[in-house]
């Protein structure tokens, strides 16, 4: 079996940590660089539930896309619950790794795998890394569909192809509009607007999306906005983290055994329709 050290290096080399934003954290948070790793679980968020999950799956390394500490602290103890899953992946014997901003600009990276999860042909980056010379890694998508579909039939395609959340999928545009080409971005997107007027596409697909910057954009272009829950539209990435740390090992000859959290953490737990009109 390899040593923690050494697929901390692999998965380094697949979401280099220089890759990530300033602001970010990446990287080991917590976990003994000689120990042992058999079992690496897969998850989307560092919450206590995920930790129970790997405590009872006998896992040896958590890998998660969002930081547990993004902001930094000044204290593990138990007595906050981020503390808590601390202390519970130690007393287990179980490290933790994030790769958050640099599994987002990789290629293949957190985008990649929403755009094969929806079936569409990537194209190239909406934001290049400008230090890529192949042109190929950054933030988001530009995509196309193998056939054009009307908005509606898009947006059921989306919601097909993500895990269920209780929120589902908010669509902006007209249902009938011809949609070719697409953008998608993991995660939250509406930073993004202006390169996705500037990639000429139909459809943006992405998550978090507030009232005003999707107001304006739907205003500003004919783009209709496909935005689902933050954890639906990342999720799809741990399966191609496991697909690609799996043949690694294999060049390696490691024994490693992976699996990915179907746990849905996102935090929204329910959704009430509203059937009243605002004029009644």
């Amino acid at each position: 079996m390899p040593k923690l050290s050494e697929v901390i290096t692999a998965l380094e080399e697949l979401y280099p940590p220089q890759w990530a934003e300033s602001w970010d954290a990446v990287g080991l948070v917590c976990g003994d660089p000689d120990a042992e790793v058999r079992r690496v679980l897969f998850a989307v968020d560092p919450v206590a539930a995920v930790a129970e999950e790997a405590v009872a799956w006998g896992a040896d390394l958590v890998v998660t896309h969002h930081p547990l500490y993004l902001r930094g602290t000044t204290s593990v103890a138990a007595t906050s619950f981020k503390g808590r899953v601390v202390h519970s992946l130690i007393r287990a014997g179980i490290a933790l790794h994030v790769a958050h901003t640099n599994a987002d600009h990789a290629d293949p990276g957190v985008s990649d795998a929403l755009a094969e999860a929806i079936g569409v042909r990537v194209l190239g980056p909406l934001v290049p890394d400008p230090t890529d010379p192949a042109g190929r890694r950054g933030t988001g998508r530009i995509c196309e569909l193998p056939e054009p579909l009307p908005l509606r039939a898009f947006a059921d395609r989306v919601a097909a192809a993500l895990p269920a959340t209780a929120t589902g999928i908010r669509v902006a545009g007209d249902p009938d509009l011809t949609v070719r080409r697409v953008a998608v971005s993991g995660g939250s997107g509406d930073s993004f607007f202006a390169e996705v007027r500037a990639a000429g596409v139909d459809a943006y697909v992405t998550a978090d999306l507030r009232h005003h910057p999707a107001s304006e954009a739907a205003e500003a272009a004919p783009i209709a906005l496909v935005d689902a829950a933050h954890w639906a539209t990342e999720w799809p990435w741990l399966k191609q983290a496991a697909r690609d740390l799996g043949a690694a090992a294999a060049k390696h000859g490691w024994t490693l055994e992976t699996r990915v959290s179907t746990l849905v953490t996102d935090p929204w737990t329910a959704h009430a329709p509203m059937p009243h009109p605002a004029s009644s």
